[in-house]
């Protein structure tokens, strides 16, 4: 079995693929998007891009990439 996220972009949309839904007897649930990721590590990792405070490292040459 699969499982499908489904993103409308506006309420009418959204009522008629809950209509959709229930009309053929699919089951579904109703979870609201939250962010992943701590509010302060986003702004950490934000304020370090600015500064270029951060080193890229190529997965195909890791160790030359550390230096």
């Amino acid at each position: 079995m699969e499982t499908l996220i489904v993103r409308p972009e506006n309420k009418e949309q959204l009522e008629a693929i809950k209509a959709f839904l229930k009309a053929l007897k699919i089951n579904f649930e109703k979870k609201e998007y939250t962010e992943n990721y701590d509010p302060e590590f986003v702004k950490t990792i934000k304020v370090a891009e600015e500064r270029a405070d951060y080193k890229t490292i190529d997965p195909h040459n890791l160790w030359e990439s550390l230096k």
